[in-house]
């Protein structure tokens, strides 16, 4: 990504699975939100923490991913120009890790364990989310209805 950066804290400083920010204009190449070429870019993340749950020799996460570098950005349902590859929630099982921490259908997966997820084959992200060594998975999302709620609130102050 030329001349776009990101701004997201050290893990450290997150105090919990509900904590969000605003990134700027490092989301612009993956597609986190539309714009306007030479205005600025916000995308909204927000950190998921996932326990995984174990259920024999298997640790459970408790959801699905679709999309990938690899895959047709037109069979997407969560990408609103149909371009979009990156790595998208498409199932969360009722009463799971995944719900219990709070992720969403539809979330978009920036990074994985502060891995890049936006230009990863679908093969490449169910590997990195299914580590057999890991049974903590530290996500951070991108979801449609907090970039919704940031811009109402950036378009509804006053300007000065």
């Amino acid at each position: 990504v030329h001349g776009a950066s990101a701004f997201v804290p050290p893990e450290g400083e997150a105090t919990g699975s509900g904590d969000f920010q605003a990134v700027t204009p490092g989301a612009l190449e993956s597609g986190a939100m539309s714009y306007i070429p030479g205005q600025p870019v916000t995308a909204v993340v927000q950190r998921v923490e996932i326990h995984k749950l174990r259920q024999g020799e298997n640790l459970i996460l408790g959801f699905s991913i679709g999309g990938g570098i690899d895959q047709d950005p037109a069979q997407n349902p969560f990408s609103e120009d149909k371009t979009d590859k990156g790595i998208y929630v498409t199932r969360v099982t009722e009463g799971g890790p995944a719900e219990m921490a709070g992720l969403q259908v539809g979330d978009k997966i920036m990074q994985v364990n502060g891995w890049d997820m936006t230009m990863v084959t679908h093969d490449q992200a169910r590997k990195r989310l299914t580590k057999r060594n890991e049974e903590v998975v530290r996500l951070l999302v991108t979801r449609h209805s907090l970039q919704k709620a940031v811009q109402q609130s950036m378009l509804s102050q006053p300007c000065h």
